[in-house]
């Protein structure tokens, strides 16, 4: 169950987890951009995440419980319950991280690592899988579709 759950705020925070100002028009999705996304969701304040979100309907979100969010407002609602059973995250982007920019879109794939703490002091390590689509709107990229899972098998970093 907390796995399910660390994965859930992983997902959030990858994504979970961009810079505190989004990017510029001009600017592009790249690692460090990517990392301060991560860093935010770790800081545990959803409301300063959700800048880095499509807002409204029609966007999906997929953590690894429930089967999906329809919107950043369920995501967030999401979350917030998760984030009460932890009290840190650490997000590392892993080296097989791929960007794809194409225009007004850029998805990024790959493998996070993230150094949990449940509320009662457990050390929770994991390794997820993430996928975020990226939309320039506004002036700013920002996440429309995310995924992010845990393999079934071996899911602790080792």
């Amino acid at each position: 169950m907390h796995k399910r759950m660390l994965a859930l705020f992983a997902v959030l925070a990858v994504f979970l987890s961009i810079p505190a100002t989004a990017q510029t028009i001009t600017g592009a999705v790249d690692k460090a951009y990517l990392q301060k996304i991560l860093d935010t969701w770790s800081s545990f304040d959803v409301e300063k995440v959700g800048q880095y979100y499509v807002q409204g309907p029609g966007h999906l979100f997929f953590d690894i419980t429930p089967l999906k969010y329809t919107n950043w407002d369920e995501y967030k609602a999401g979350v917030q319950l998760l984030l009460k059973q932890y009290s840190s995250f650490k997000f590392t982007i892993n080296d097989d991280l791929q960007i794809h920019p194409a225009g007004k879109i850029t998805w990024v794939d790959g493998t996070l690592n993230v150094d949990a703490t449940a509320a009662n002091g457990e050390k929770q390590p994991l390794v997820l899988r993430w996928t975020a689509i990226f939309e320039k709107q506004g002036g700013r990229w920002i996440i429309a579709h995310e995924h992010v899972s845990v393999p079934l098998a071996a899911s602790r970093k080792e």
